[in-house]
């Protein structure tokens, strides 16, 4: 559904409200997909909302709750009567029915946990840190042993009406509840009826520990292809496992993460945010990059005599520092990927700088030569060209390795180097790149005047 029919579904919803029609309101947001409904459901106030949800089947209160932003939900969570809330939760996936809970607070968790039918199933999942693989993780609703036969597991599966379209491997266990195995659902249905499932399972079975972080389980799960992944304790016993939805979902914060970081901004800021909160997010980092800009507002300060004798130097500035530093970010941008993709660690870092190093002579040498001739073409002093041009080469080769060791070093100390590393790196290559520049000048081109 495009927008403008979710924005006509909308308007029509808000009528049927206005006229308090609660049975055409219901119909009109139970007709809709689950993201839509959240759509819809989402752009009412506060109070079209507790007098909308109630009236919604279980299920499709579940599905919008699911759909919402965290915040929005745990909002709306928290002006729910326990009882009330504990039914929908029932519906609830149990890996998003604890991450509901843990947004609300604790006292309104824990009548909600004893309202609910199965609380046994979110409970342990409540355990876990959000952006760790153990609270990314939904119960392992089905397990297997490995002296069942084949048949044993269909009847097994039958009688525990699993939705099977979310159902692609079965985990075997051994008697204590230690990953033993996995069997692919296909497996299972073509094998003969008395196969044991240790005959068919997998025993290379790969898992992630449930205090690793999110993005470690992402990682695996996008490098050996899998729809699932078990999630196991430090002696092996299986906590529950990871789906390809979950994995969507984490991609997608991660990137938006690392994204609005190499921006500046710490923390998520959707475009319609407050402005109040995009003002405390935001005015730190900048005032944080105003004070690194001063390094750069020393070294000019320092060479002012050199500029007031050479005014044409300030033509080239931009060149210098801006060329420089779109170079600097070029390489921080890959070196931030590879760190983020698991792909470079700061055992790399001095492959990476030799490599980075040496790209940036290359590019610097084929930006300075024609800067060299512009500075020439503008009718400026060859030895003004040709300081260009050095100052460049120098400040290529320095943006090579602030954008590679930057972003490796903050690693090292476990710093988000997509957090810390663009200031950086931008004051590293503007303040070098000034420093060259007007350091050339002085001892070469000032004494020929």
């Amino acid at each position: 559904m495009n927008p403008t029919d979710v924005d006509n579904i909308l308007e029509q919803v808000r009528e049927a409200l206005d006229r308090e029609d609660w049975t055409l309101a219901v119909a009109l947001v139970e007709a809709l997909r689950p993201p839509d409904q959240a759509d819809v459901f989402g752009e009412l106030p506060a109070s079209e909302q507790d007098v909308l949800l109630p009236r919604l089947d279980l299920e499709d209160s579940a599905d919008i709750l699911e759909e919402l932003e965290e915040e929005e939900a745990a909002e709306i969570a928290a002006r729910l009567e326990p009882e009330e809330l504990a039914n929908i939760l029932d519906e609830m996936e149990p890996d998003e029915a604890a991450d509901l809970l843990g947004d609300i607070a604790p006292e309104h968790a824990a009548e909600v946990l004893a309202a609910m039918e199965e609380p046994d199933e979110v409970r342990p999942l409540l355990i876990h840190a959000d952006e760790s693989a153990g609270g990314l993780m939904t119960s392992a609703k089905v397990t297997l042993h490995g002296r069942m036969t084949v048949e044993q597991a269909l009847t097994y599966l039958r009688a525990s009406q699993l939705e099977l379209g979310t159902v692609y491997y079965l985990l075997v266990v051994d008697e204590d509840v230690r990953l033993a195995g996995v069997v692919p659902l296909r497996r299972l249905i073509v094998s003969a009826p008395t196969t044991r499932i240790q005959d068919i399972m997998d025993t290379d079975v790969i898992s992630v520990r449930a205090g690793a972080d999110q993005e470690e389980a992402a990682r695996l799960m996008a490098r050996y292809d899998l729809l699932a992944l078990p999630v196991v304790d430090g002696d092996d016993h299986l906590l529950g496992l990871i789906t390809h939805d979950d994995l969507v979902e984490v991609l997608e914060e991660e990137a938006t993460e690392d994204i609005y970081r190499l921006g500046g901004v710490p923390g998520e800021q959707p475009h319609d945010a407050p402005i109040s909160s995009a003002l405390r997010l935001r005015l730190p980092w900048l005032l944080l990059n105003m004070i690194t800009a001063l390094v750069s507002g020393i070294v000019l300060n320092f060479f002012k005599s050199t500029i007031a004798k050479v005014a044409a130097l300030t033509v080239f500035f931009p060149f210098v520092a801006g060329v420089c530093g779109s170079a600097g970010t070029q390489t921080l941008t890959v070196t931030v990927r590879g760190l983020a993709m698991g792909e470079l660690t700061p055992r790399d870092g001095l492959g990476m700088l030799a490599r980075e190093m040496f790209i940036g002579l290359v590019n610097g040498l084929a930006v300075g030569v024609l800067v060299t001739l512009v500075a020439l073409a503008l009718g400026e002093l060859p030895a003004l060209g040709l300081i260009v041009g050095a100052a460049i080469v120098m400040n290529m080769v320095g943006a090579g390795i602030a954008g590679a060791l930057v972003p490796i070093a903050m690693q090292a100390v476990q710093v988000d180097p997509a957090l810390a590393s663009p200031i950086l790196v931008t004051t590293i290559t503007d303040t070098l790149g000034y420093l060259l520049y007007l350091g050339l000048a002085t001892l070469i081109l000032i004494p020929l005047i």
